[in-house]
């Protein structure tokens, strides 16, 4: 799909009079200050995804807000050491998430379906709790904070939807086929209030068991081996029995983020390091603590949440404009990363990882949405059939121009890019390790 012309609707204004020195010495040393940290190169966007947005909300005015907010933070606690590992991070999460999960989990396996005949159609809700795009962290920019927000279809395409929330449209996609592909069977049973749970049988014997919720969301997911040994990829025990909205931004509940390791060890741009140990970064656990489970939607549309774990932009993966395709060539160029993922999954096979996909801002939204949810898919794709990362282990999601790299409406090659984060930590409890 080419991308339209430009719909000329600019970010609000951010002006920065930092120089790219000044930016350095920040970047190595982020915890030293309550201001939007930037990449330091010229017309860097700010690090941080939820910093982003702020910048695409109200500009300045916003970052004022957020850095008062970051102030206020630090002078209430004292200063907190990033977790040490996955557990440490989860360590503050309330017992009932954690305790009693075997059984938990074999309830939900074990529990009766009704078999149906073909793939279930997921529906949209009528209505969602939705945070305005106007509120930040609780703080009313524009006196708009409508939370009970109309989602409607706005367009149906190559397994995709783009829904239309307020003043904000998102892409969803279904992964079911690239997840049953190459499978020897695949059958649906219909559950009590409302859900389905999907079983994909594997050649070498193992299933795939997923349940998901009328809307399509996943509460569970898991891997049977042959054996019978049971790994857990996703699973968020709240939400089992009570209804939630389908978009939420659960994020604006916390505080604006406070980076305190150097940003050359949150993200790694990948042709500048191609020999780095990518097995040790993506081991390495959250930057900050996790306060409970969440839920894989919650993840994807939040960028609060995915703030908290280190992410690989995969900048030797160079998209043309308007195009999703991945050559041979730039596909060997993921050997490195596909080998750290994979002997993560030897050591657990129920990691999850989350690939991003983005555009520049040359286009529609509409357009770069379905565009960059293509881009995360054929990455996904390929990690898969070349390098044998299992593709239940991968979860994706296109979120357009909303989190440029480089801040200009211009095409910009750096922005049309894919981004790798492990997410384990944030939807499954580490007890099940």
């Amino acid at each position: 799909m080419q991308a339209e012309q430009p719909e000329g609707q600019p970010a609000p204004e951010v002006v920065d009079e930092r120089t790219i020195e000044e930016k350095q010495k920040i970047a190595e040393d982020p915890g030293a200050t309550d201001e939007t940290i930037l990449l330091p190169v010229e017309g860097g966007a700010a690090v941080l995804d939820s910093d982003k947005d702020g910048d695409n909300m109200g500009g300045n005015r916003v970052r004022e807000i957020r850095r008062q907010q970051r102030g206020e933070v630090r002078a209430q606690e004292e200063a907190v050491e990033p977790p040490t590992d996955d557990a440490a991070a989860q360590s503050e999460i309330p017992a009932e998430f954690t305790e009693g999960l075997p059984q938990k989990m074999e309830a939900a396996l074990s529990e009766e379906g009704e078999r149906v005949e073909e793939a279930p159609d997921f529906v949209v809700p009528e209505t969602t709790n939705i945070i305005n795009n106007t509120v930040v962290n609780n703080t009313v920019i524009n006196n708009t904070t409508n939370n009970v927000t109309e989602v409607r279809i706005v367009e149906e395409t190559e397994n995709r939807v783009i829904l239309e929330a307020g003043d904000r449209i998102f892409v969803r996609g279904d992964d079911r086929p690239r997840l049953r592909l190459h499978a020897e069977e695949t059958f649906y049973e219909e559950l009590p209030r409302g859900r389905y749970r999907e079983t994909i049988v594997r050649p070498d014997g193992y299933r795939v068991v997923t349940i998901y919720n009328r809307y399509g969301d996943i509460l569970q997911r898991t891997r049977i081996d042959r054996n019978g040994d049971e790994y857990v990829l996703i699973y968020a025990p709240e939400y089992e029995e009570r209804r939630r909205p389908a978009i939420v931004d659960v994020g604006y509940e916390l505080p604006p983020m406070r980076l305190t390791i150097p940003v050359d060890d949150y993200i790694v741009d990948y042709a500048e390091h191609p020999d780095r140990d990518y097995y040790e970064f993506l081991s390495e656990p959250p930057v900050e603590r996790v306060e409970r489970v969440y839920t894989m939607d919650e993840v994807r549309h939040s960028a609060r949440l995915r703030d908290k774990v280190r992410r690989i932009d995969l900048d030797t993966i160079t998209f043309a404009t308007g195009s999703a395709e991945v050559s041979m060539s730039q596909a060997k160029t993921l050997r490195t990363v596909a080998d750290a993922m994979a002997k993560i999954l030897d050591q657990d096979p129920g990691e999850t990882f989350f690939i991003e996909g983005h555009t520049d801002a040359v286009g529609s939204d509409r357009s770069n949405l379905l565009l960059s949810d293509r881009r995360a898919d054929s990455v996904a794709t390929l990690l898969s059939e070349v390098y044998g990362i299992p593709p239940e282990n991968l979860v994706t999601q296109g979120y357009g121009e909303r989190f440029l790299k480089i801040r200009t409406q211009e095409g910009e090659q750096e922005n049309r890019r894919v981004t790798i984060r492990r997410v384990t930590p944030l939807v499954r409890p580490v007890a099940q390790r």
